[in-house]
């Protein structure tokens, strides 16, 4: 088939190739691992490889070369941008990535109907035009209809929605897991952050051209072109570091961000099926052990029961040792709900669960560092035993709580 190798065409066909590649590879991790998130983004590779199409073949000669004819009609007639899709994919691969427990049910279907339609009009068109009319009627025969205002316009507006969704969500989440987790720092997730802003980096340069063709300024196809080798360069990191950061959850757990009061996004999108009332609900059974009490004096009754309850869990039994201690592990120990304990901890603590845990667990590395009789362990072997699972975490919460760090500590 007809391609005109310059530096234009050739450099943007680098980056499709490897784009192209790395969807492969996303997709194999998600068929052997078991990885959906990976899957979406294998999707969202593929759509960033057709973004690029019409400026890498438009170069190779496809829209003016009277070469290959039948390479004009492709370009208009095979939808290239697909922003009504990639807005819904980001969004269920940033789901997918960071909540085990997410299904993907038939609710989130709908989440795709406009790009589906949007692809089923393009398939109508083409099948009108070129088997039926064997002329052009849907299709002017002038203009690619990707690039429609009114496409583009609804395209970046359901883009931008997603993206806020998505950054709404993993905010969420890291407020989430530090209540729940006591491993919450091997689980930030740097890469979700660095990705959603390679994604809002896209956005915003789209919006920034657009807003210098409204001013006046005369941006043509050739100076188009260093936009779209921006975006090959911005989906080219996207698919190298995802490769490289694609994340394994040692230990299932279903985000629960209802516990915490935190609001539900639009349409029940962060919907899971937790009782909003639980936490209520569980303080009035407890109240029901004093009844003759206040209920200010009740409450701080209970508080006092649970605390001794607590802090014998953690102090006395050591729970805090398991390295994937979580506030349901804890609160199933203590035969209550993880709602109910996590206002405990934070309110009579002042700290979040991970804190909490985490405090315990520099406290023991402290003490066995002091101690002559450890002076042939490494530190790391006593963070390990005291809870700690990586070095990076244990080395911000000795830092923390200490303000110093543990060679500080350590008997020589």
């Amino acid at each position: 088939m007809y391609f005109d190798f310059n530096w234009r065409s050739s450099l943007l066909l680098i980056f499709f190739f490897h784009g192209l590649v790395y969807a492969f590879l996303f997709f194999r991790k998600a068929y052997q691992k078991e990885h959906p998130s990976d899957n979406w983004l294998g999707f969202f590779l593929i759509m960033c490889i057709l973004y690029i199409c019409p400026w890498m073949l438009g170069y190779a000669g496809w829209y003016w070369g009277t070469e290959c004819l039948e390479c004009r009609n492709f370009m208009f007639y095979v939808p290239m941008n697909h922003t009504l899709l990639m807005g819904p994919v980001i969004f269920m691969y940033i789901r997918t990535l960071l909540n085990p427990g997410f299904k993907f049910s038939k609710l989130y279907r709908w989440h795709f109907v406009p790009g589906i339609a949007y692809i089923i009009w393009t398939i109508v068109v083409a099948v009108t035009d070129l088997l039926v009319l064997k002329r052009y009627y849907l299709m002017d025969g002038q203009n690619d209809p990707d690039f429609d205002t009114w496409y583009q316009a609804i395209g970046f507006f359901s883009l931008l929605i997603y993206l806020v969704l998505s950054l709404r969500y993993y905010l969420m989440y890291r407020a989430f897991i530090v209540q729940e987790l006591s491993f919450a720092d091997n689980l930030q997730f740097k890469w979700v952050r660095n990705f959603l802003i390679a994604c809002f980096l896209y956005f915003f340069s789209t919006v920034l051209l657009d807003i210098l063709r409204l001013a006046g300024v005369d941006i043509g196809y050739q100076d188009t072109w260093w936009y779209y080798l921006l975006f090959a360069f911005i989906f080219y990191y996207i698919a190298i570091s995802g490769y490289a950061n694609s994340i394994e959850q040692r230990k299932n757990f279903e985000l629960d961000f209802l516990r915490y009061k935190m609001p539900s996004l639009i349409g029940g999108i962060v919907s899971d099926n937790i009782a909003v009332n639980e936490e209520e609900a569980s303080f009035e059974v407890l109240k029901n052990i004093e009844a003759q009490e206040t209920p200010e004096s009740t409450e701080s009754f209970i508080s006092s029961i649970w605390i001794d309850k607590v802090e014998h869990a953690i102090t006395i039994e050591k729970m805090y040792r398991n390295p994937e201690l979580t506030l349901t592990d804890l609160a199933n120990h203590l035969g209550t709900n993880p709602s109910l304990l996590s206002k405990i901890i934070n309110r009579s603590f002042s700290k979040n669960f991970n804190d909490y845990v985490n405090q315990y667990r520099v406290l023991e590395v402290k003490e066995n560092l002091a101690n002559p009789a450890n002076a042939h362990l490494t530190i790391m072997s006593l963070a390990y035993d005291a809870g700690f699972n990586s070095k990076a975490t244990f080395n911000r919460a000795f830092k923390k709580f200490t303000g110093d760090s543990p060679k500080s500590y350590q008997i020589k």
